[in-house]
Formats: C-alpha cells, sequence, structure tokens
C-alpha cells in the first residue's frame, strides 16, 4: 500500500500536460467598428469566413462585431416603409 502511494502520484502528475500557451486577445483599438465593417462587403466576406474557421485566433470580440454588421447590412436600419394596397385583396 506504501509503494502505491507514491506510484498513483507519479502517474497523476505524469498525466497533466504542460498548460497551452495563452491566447492573444485582439486590443480594442485593431478590432474595427461594427460601422466601418458593415460599409465594406469584400471585408466583412473575408471575416465572416474567418470567424467560421478560425474564431479563438480572432476572438470574440470581433467576430461579435463582424456578426452585428452582417445582420445590419441584412436587415437594413429597420425603418422599411410598408404601403398595403388601397383595396383589400379578394381570395
Amino acid at each position: 500500500m506504501k509503494q502505491m502511494i507514491p506510484l498513483l502520484l507519479v502517474a497523476s502528475l505524469a498525466a497533466c500536460g504542460q498548460s497551452e500557451a495563452p491566447r492573444q486577445e485582439t486590443s480594442q483599438a485593431d478590432v474595427p467598428t461594427v460601422e466601418e465593417l458593415a460599409a465594406d462587403p469584400e471585408r466583412l466576406r473575408e471575416l465572416r469566413e474567418q470567424c467560421k474557421t478560425d474564431r479563438p485566433r480572432l476572438g470574440d470580440v470581433l467576430c461579435n462585431r463582424v456578426a452585428e454588421a452582417t445582420n445590419r447590412r441584412f436587415f437594413g436600419d429597420g425603418n422599411v416603409p410598408y404601403t398595403p394596397p388601397e383595396t383589400p385583396p379578394s381570395f
């Protein structure tokens, strides 16, 4: 029993690997604004692809802004005038 405890301790320490290197976060100054991204569709498309494939490297801040810019381009400003027809349709 006394020999088993050091053996288990060595085995548990050997199972622990080196910790991975800390992820580099992009600073807020390096990240473009949502308006800048929405104005440049080519860059937005490239960043969307990069966020799909390598989100941990790009960071959550940038990918969240890319998603918000995509939504703004798709939905617009939200003020879409709806003009219903003067006569209702008859079915």
